[in-house]
């Protein structure tokens, strides 16, 4: 290819959701509820776990870093689509994007080993009970949550090296919300099926190896389970494991779903439809789901609320 038709491009234009003003309105004031649900939720969980020491378990150490990630991605992506509902030019700078395009890839990532990892944790929490505080000591936990984060950030630091060193033609729409991978990738003037399949093998590598170890995780716990005498214990092991595998089918479903498919790509429709769902819906209920049955944070919670009640009604002296 000649050079002619190559340029370098300073900025990119993200087409988003809709170019109907009532609609961005609209969409604006749904997405910034949602997002500030997702903010609060998060957090709360981090400062219940931060001050009742009953929650200072391996579990809630790495519900500590999954909410961080979740807070961390959707404000990778959220705070940019809210300003581009409210722009007429919905410009992104080149850096700004290759900012985005490696945060959202980076945390992405890291949830998706960190969820093997609580897998792992409630694997040893079931199957083998007695010496649970022996194996999930503070040392290991944190080498866990480490490499969770390390694996994460070194895998997007690759493909979003990648990815902006493919030439560039000057077509500067990105029929995305935001700076997602394959959609930045689709603006180069050149053969892109290497990068597909780093793609697919990058995937492969932080997607599928993390699925395949919950699913060995959860075969093993299973069949602890229904090994089990008592009824109640077998209730409490499910219950245990309930939340955790919930998050599980929806994330690693949809990624599934997005990157490990046949030639035929989902349409920019439905890729829209799949970041918002990683960036606002997941990230929202992830807290709902570890919080809503779970008789530790609601104590935690309700022990809380007792402390500012009497705070708050405490006569001035």
């Amino acid at each position: 290819m000649g050079t002619n038709n190559q340029t370098w491009v300073s900025e990119f234009i993200l087409l988003g959701l809709s170019s109907d003003w009532g609609t961005q309105v609209s969409l604006f004031v749904l997405f910034l509820v949602m997002y500030l649900v997702t903010v609060l939720g998060n957090f709360l969980i981090v400062l219940l776990i931060r001050l009742d020491s009953r929650l200072h378990t391996p579990m809630y150490f790495f519900l500590t870093n999954l909410s961080l990630v979740d807070v961390s991605y959707a404000t990778s992506i959220v705070p940019q689509l809210l300003v581009h509902f409210l722009t007429e030019h919905k410009v992104i700078t080149y850096l700004s994007c290759a900012a985005q395009l490696f945060f959202s890839l980076a945390l992405g990532g890291i949830e998706f080993v960190l969820l093997a990892v609580m897998a792992y944790d409630r694997y040893v929490a079931v199957c083998d009970p007695l010496r649970y505080s022996a194996i999930m000591h503070g040392r290991l936990c944190a080498r866990l949550a480490i490499s969770s984060w390390v694996s994460g950030s070194i895998n997007s630091l690759l493909q979003t090296a990648i990815t902006f060193q493919l030439p560039r033609c000057p077509n500067k729409l990105i029929d995305h919300i935001s700076c997602e991978l394959l959609a930045v990738v689709r603006l180069a003037c050149v053969d892109t099926s290497s990068n597909e399949v780093a793609i697919m093998f990058s995937s492969m590598v932080l997607l599928m190896t993390p699925f395949c170890l919950v699913l060995l995780s959860y075969i093993r716990i299973i069949s602890t389970i229904l090994k089990m005498q008592s009824t109640e214990g077998r209730r409490k092991a499910f219950h245990t494991c309930a939340s955790h595998l919930t998050v599980v089918a929806l994330c690693y479903g949809m990624a599934i779903f997005t990157y490990i498919q046949p030639h035929s790509s989902p349409s920019a429709l439905q890729e829209k439809m799949i970041s918002l769902f990683y960036a606002i819906l997941t990230p929202m209920l992830n807290p709902m789901i570890y919080s809503l049955r779970n008789k530790d944070v609601k104590g935690a919670w309700q022990k809380l609320s007792g402390q500012i009640s009497g705070l708050t009604s405490k006569p001035a002296t």
